[in-house]
């Protein structure tokens, strides 16, 4: 009789937290290396009148890792928004160690079909739809990787990047590159809108192959590379740069972004909380580099800068 495989062990971490900080807290998680986030709504009953909404986030973390370094780090960022909101509850944090989750079935559960702006719809792929009108329907596989359109950050990306495209007759021309890709859904957005060259880099070797898979899934391999590369490594020069990242992270990437922006090029920066959009903005504009238009949902913000021409 065959020995059984070794069941991988995982610790679950549920924060049950105040509605209006579930995304910044889910956002927090992705970027502390878990495996999937799932939110659900919950409504407790009380002895007033007005029963109280709270959120539940469940995330998860290999049992191999530095579990306690990453469990202090996210009290610590709790201790921080319990500071900035002291009118709201403190989110609470519970975790337990569990075997084999099922992640596909998880996603499935969670992930439908979304308008996300006027023309593009995002579509796990295990899901069917049928188009309407000019609908651009993007499929995605997100794996274990961080970008389904469902993040008010990248929604609002998509956004950014559908109106800066049709306002650009020229736009199949341009050259586009996506910094952090994830699930590769931006990079896939900018092909499928009519940019003809996409350079899509991230530094998770894991990410990098879910984007290649998801690009290649909606035909448009042809128009995008795909790079395991540290962006501050990389040459060249694009009419569009889009970053969906944190703020501190593009406050770093500033001048390698900088570099990278063609006269009269755009720039268009996600995953920022409102509290940290004045250093973004403070740093990225100077006498070249202007904002554009600014996008905001719920406590997240979205800048859409232009390079300007230099008139000799």
């Amino acid at each position: 009789m065959p020995a059984s495989s070794e069941k991988e062990v995982w610790i679950e971490i549920v924060v049950t937290t105040p509605p209006e900080l579930s995304d910044a807290l889910a956002n927090f998680l992705t970027e502390l290396g878990t495996q999937g986030v799932i939110q659900e709504e919950r409504i407790e009953n009380s002895f007033d009148s007005n029963d109280h909404t709270s959120v539940e986030i469940k995330a998860y973390l290999p049992a191999s890792g530095d579990i306690k370094e990453q469990i202090g780090a996210l009290n610590r960022y709790i201790d921080s928004l319990s500071i900035l909101f002291p009118d709201l509850d403190k989110p609470e944090v519970t975790t337990d160690r569990i075997v084999d989750p099922d992640w596909g079935e998880q996603w499935k559960k969670f992930f439908k079909p979304l308008r996300i702006s006027k023309d593009i719809v995002i579509k796990p792929t295990w899901e069917r739809y049928a188009p309407l009108g000019r609908d651009i329907v993007i499929d995605i596989d997100p794996g274990m990787a961080f970008g389904t359109g469902q993040h008010p950050s990248t929604r609002m990306c998509i956004n950014a990047i559908e109106e800066l495209v049709r306002a650009n007759q020229d736009s199949n021309t341009w050259t586009a590159l996506d910094v952090g890709t994830g699930t590769g859904i931006l990079a896939i957005c900018c092909a499928k809108l009519g940019i003809d060259k996409v350079v899509a880099l991230d530094l998770d070797p894991k990410a990098v192959e879910i984007a290649g898979i998801n690009i290649a899934i909606n035909r448009v391999d042809h128009k995008i590379d795909i790079l395991n590369r540290d962006v501050a490594m990389y040459a060249g020069e694009f009419n569009l740069v889009v970053a969906n990242l944190t703020a501190n992270a593009l406050i770093n990437l500033r001048p390698h972004l900088d570099r990278m922006i063609k006269q009269d090029g755009f720039i268009v920066l996600s995953g920022i909380m409102d509290q940290d959009g004045t250093n973004v903005t403070t740093i990225y504009q100077t006498k070249d580099i202007t904002l554009d238009s600014t996008l905001t949902e719920k406590e997240w913000v979205c800048y859409v800068f232009r390079k300007r021409s230099r008139k000799h």
